[in-house]
């Protein structure tokens, strides 16, 4: 059982497997003219290819679905059989758990293979999920036996079905929806509703619903088609966008004025059955086949039309030998191009093209009769069964031969479309077309074909040359030329400059016919557009000077500069407008393209005739142009230029410098010129916005300088000496100016007082001696602290009386003697701030503490008379080694060096008591010597470790954002607490 759908073998290989490589001969293998060779290996194998599945079934097959992979069948009384064929080796057996004598009827599969509907010959219906084992009633659906159902394969789902369409054996139509999801706290039925929305009569009478679809056109069109035994009904209606979970009763309520489309056949059988046939997965079928009394209705759907979904109808009757009495045919499947009809004892399969039967296959009386064929949508096998036994067919190539067929017919575009993976037969059928075409003088067609095949590109070209069709020979070398590889670039070069020849004569015939103009303009936007293809940019680029060569000896003027612009030949471009003045359009390419390189080239040009222009694109290429590159045309036209083109020349100047933040130094001096000589108005506010200091002065200070003197600027040159610090020349230059302005010269050097007397010394001589203006000398009195009257009384002369100036003196007087009075204040003050400090000297002798017998250390908490200590104003108390130990990490790297030669020095001062008198004798020596004492060293040390409190004083301030444990020594503590 674990093998029922194994991958079979390949029946001709493993009936011939050692012929695969040596049934070659000379009639199968051959050379068309094409040159396509055709080799074939071994015999092709059949288009349906059956398959006894490997399975004995324990009671007998009733029933039989199958869908995406998932099959279904009904065993004996009560028992479901499933598989999914994606795991064969894994079945699945469920009984249904029924008591009485009810039998299954039918079964139904959706297209996603999650929901299995069970149909009872009790008019009840059960439920089954793909995920679970349980089997649930459909209450809502008992009292009618099921029929058909068709599938909603929009909305559908694993856990949902969406609304689906229910038919009847009474004629009745239902919509229901079954959903496996969670319901309310109190339902849980998978059936979500269950109503009547259409009943289907034939004569009058209901009749049972052998089939329904549903499909969805386009626009939310929807087609509902529903067959009886002898009628095939259509029901077309729109559902709103959105409104799908509703379901179909719209469509059918949209019917209810009209009797609904259907085609009637007399005879009756007693059932029908119908099949569609899709191209791809999960689209919409394109063609069915509905089996009735009268035969195979077979046709094609049309989702456009807005009456009917069926076209290109006709019936295929059956053959003489089915006799409705003893062999009526049981089921059908549709293929491509064949629909499969099942009799009780073989299979036939009958093309759709013309009515043939083309395959039959007798199935052995052992296994009984045949029962039912299904195809599964999804996989695309074929599915046959009997109560013994089950076949499965496989459909290969089956399009293989009917090229041929439509060859034959002249419907060449049906032909190609069925051998577009055979090369050899599309080339046959591309050169069939071809020859066709051409001898009925439908040239542009036949080149498009001869393109197309393997035929030898020079027979073709003569063949249309000698009968004069350039137009068809271009259409053919276009096609050529499209076809070719990258790597084929000889044949490319060649297809190249041939077409652009034909173009081009084809132009000239043209262009001097006026009724042709209409032709003239399309030709050439033909040309164009074949001119800028970016699949052939690489050879024209490589061949543009054979273009340029072909353009030129046409004299095509026109397409040459359209030709240089896609090339991107701009400076060809560019120079074709300036020879002929059109200095404007020249323009427009360079601030089109925006080519620096083109813009200096050009510019000296463009820039005599249209200044304003010029200047404008500059500043709209903005930072993209170095404009010290364009100094020269501008030197050159603001020298020997009009006005317009020497303020132009400024305009772009002020954008780099203003704008563009420009700091090179060349641009800044040319700027400096241009006011100099054209705009001394702006020269000054220049100078002062550029900056007072030398490191932000982007131009040449030296030159400025010059270049105002040279021009007469002199309250510019007094700026420019300010600048470079040349106060004594700035103040000199200003006296010729104004002597304001010399004065805010003179207050410059702010931190050189000598300096700055010495200018005012120059400014008061000048007033003095110059303009012998008394009064404006007094006022350099009070505008200059550093200057006193006895300073400037050499400068004037000696008839000049006192008068002028006695205030000035007694002012003078006056601030020396409240100088004197300051001075006298202050040493009275000092005096008795001394007085204090020998006061508090000598309280600070007379002061003492007292430490009782029960004091501790502070910092080590024992008793403070047991060793030597330290007692601070504050309170504090300290051991001497305690207070050591606590100062010596905040000590600085200096100071704790100092310290330790200290000590040093004091414990080799501290000798044994037998050597004291010698130690006595060295220290007299060493005092001799300049060598420091025994209590002086301690004083130093004391100095150094008892200078502040630790706790009160500064070191401990400092340390507040030390750290409590040293970073350095923080893995060892951290090691010690573990």
């Amino acid at each position: 059982m674990a093998s029922i759908l194994d991958e079979y073998e390949d029946s001709q290989s493993t009936r011939h497997p050692a012929q695969r490589h040596t049934r070659l001969s000379a009639c199968n293998i051959g050379i068309t003219h094409s040159g396509f060779v055709n080799v074939r290996l071994e015999e092709e194998k059949p288009i349906f290819n059956k398959q006894r599945i490997d399975f004995s079934p324990p009671e007998k097959i009733n029933h039989f679905a199958v869908c995406n992979n998932q099959l279904c069948m009904s065993l004996g009384k009560d028992t479901l059989f499933r598989i999914d064929l994606g795991k064969p080796d894994q079945p699945n057996q469920i009984e249904l758990g029924r008591k009485d004598d009810s039998r299954v009827h039918k079964l139904f599969l959706d297209p996603t293979g999650s929901h299995l509907m069970i149909c009872l010959n009790t008019s009840e219906c059960l439920y089954l999920n793909r995920n679970t084992q349980k089997v649930r009633g459909l209450s809502r659906w008992k009292g009618h036996l099921i029929e058909s159902v068709g599938w909603n394969k929009l909305l559908g789902t694993e856990t949902n079905t969406g609304p689906i369409l229910v038919g009847t054996s009474q004629g009745l139509i239902f919509e229901a929806e079954i959903s496996t999801s969670e319901g309310s706290l109190f339902s849980n039925n998978p059936d979500q509703y269950f109503r009547q929305v259409h009943e289907l009569e034939e004569d009058g009478k209901p009749a049972p619903v052998c089939c329904l679809e549903v499909e969805r056109g386009m626009e939310s069109k929807y087609f509902i088609i529903a067959t009886t035994r002898k009628r095939l009904f259509q029901f077309v209606g729109k559902v709103p966008e959105g409104s799908e979970q509703q379901g179909f009763s719209s469509i059918f309520s949209q019917n209810q004025d009209l009797l609904p489309s259907f085609q009637e056949f007399p005879v009756n059988m007693g059932y029908s059955e119908i099949a569609f046939y899709s191209t791809k997965l999960r689209s919409s079928p394109k063609a069915f086949a509905w089996m009735m009394g009268n035969g195979v209705l077979y046709g094609q759907l049309d989702y456009v039309r807005p009456d009917s979904l069926l076209s290109d109808v006709q019936v295929w009757e059956y053959t003489p030998d089915i006799d409705f009495s003893f062999n009526k045919p049981i089921s059908i499947v549709l293929t491509q191009f064949h629909f499969l009809l099942l009799m009780p004892d073989r299979v036939k399969a009958v093309c759709t093209l013309n009515g043939q039967v083309v395959y039959e296959d007798a199935f052995p009386e052992k296994y009984g009769p045949l029962k039912k064929m299904v195809k599964d949508p999804i996989g695309g096998l074929v599915w046959i069964y009997t109560e013994k036994a089950v076949f499965r067919y496989h459909i290969q190539r089956e399009a293989r031969d009917v090229w041929q067929m439509y060859m034959s017919m002249n419907k060449f575009d049906l032909a190609k479309e069925y051998c577009r993976d055979r090369p050899e037969c599309m080339d046959i059928v591309l050169a069939m077309e071809a020859d066709h075409c051409f001898q009925n003088k439908r040239y542009l067609e036949s080149a498009k074909c001869y393109a197309l095949t393997q035929n030898y590109f020079e027979e073709i070209a003569l063949k249309f040359i000698e009968a004069k069709q350039e137009e068809a020979l271009k259409e053919f070398l276009l096609k050529k030329l499209s076809s070719l590889k990258s790597s084929e670039k000889t044949q490319t070069t060649l297809l190249v400059t041939w077409l652009t020849e034909l173009y081009l004569n084809r132009l000239g015939l043209l262009e001097v016919d006026y009724s042709k103009n209409t032709l003239f303009q399309d030709t050439r936007e033909e040309f164009r557009r074949f001119l800028s293809s970016s699949k052939h940019k690489e050879c024209l680029f490589n061949n543009r000077s054979t273009i340029y060569d072909l353009l030129a000896s046409h004299g095509n003027v026109e397409d040459t500069v359209y030709f240089a612009v896609i090339m991107q030949d701009y400076e060809r471009v560019v120079s074709h407008h300036c020879q002929h003045d059109d200095f404007g359009a020249a323009l427009d390419v360079l601030a089109k393209h925006c080519d620096a390189k083109l813009f200096y080239k050009f510019s000296p040009v463009l820039m005599q005739h249209i200044p304003k222009k010029v200047v404008d694109a500059w500043i709209q290429m903005g930072n993209r142009l170095d404009a010290k590159k364009l100094i020269p045309a501008l030197v050159n036209y603001s020298q020997i230029g009009s006005t317009q083109q020497i303020n132009e020349t400024i305009r772009y100047m002020e954008f780099c410098v203003y704008e563009l933040a420009v700091k090179e130094e060349a641009i800044h001096n040319y700027l400096l010129s241009l006011y100099a000589k054209y705009k001394p108005d702006s020269l000054l506010w220049y100078l002062e916005q550029a900056g007072t200091h030398s490191s932000d002065i982007h131009y040449d200070l030296k030159y400025a300088l010059r270049l105002c003197a040279e021009h007469g600027h002199r309250q510019a040159c007094v700026l420019v000496y300010k600048i470079m610090e040349l106060y004594e020349e700035a103040v000199d230059l200003a006296l010729q100016v104004d002597v304001d302005l010399a004065k805010s010269c003179a207050d410059l050097p702010e931190d050189d007082e000598e300096l700055r007397k010495k200018l005012w010394l120059k400014i008061a001589r000048h007033v003095v001696q110059e303009e012998k203006d008394v009064k404006k000398a007094m006022n350099c009195l009070s505008s200059c602290n550093l200057l006193k009257i006895e300073d400037i009384l050499p400068f004037f002369p000696d008839f000049v009386t006192i008068d002028h100036f006695k205030e000035a003196i007694c002012s003078s007087l006056e601030e020396y003697n409240k100088h004197i009075e300051e001075l006298k204040q202050e040493m009275e003050e000092a005096t008795e701030s001394a007085k204090r400090i020998r006061e508090d000297i000598q309280e600070m002798r007379n002061k003492y503490g007292v430490v009782e017998s029960q004091e501790k250390c502070a910092a080590c908490d024992f008793p403070l008379l047991n060793r030597p200590f330290y007692l601070f104003l504050c309170g504090h108390m300290f051991h001497y080694d305690c207070l050591f130990q606590e100062v010596s990490p905040h000590l600085s790297a200096y100071k704790q060096a100092k310290l330790e030669e200290l000590q040093k020095k004091l414990a080799a001062a501290s000798q044994p008591t037998k050597a004291r008198h010698r130690l006595k004798e060295d220290e007299a020596a060493n005092l001799g010597k300049g060598q420091p004492s025994r209590e002086q060293i301690k004083s130093d040390i004391d100095d150094i470790v008892a200078r502040e409190c630790v706790y009160c004083g500064d070191l401990m301030i400092k340390s507040i954002d030390k750290p409590f444990i040293d970073p350095q020594k923080y893995e060892e503590e951290k090691s010690s607490w573990l």
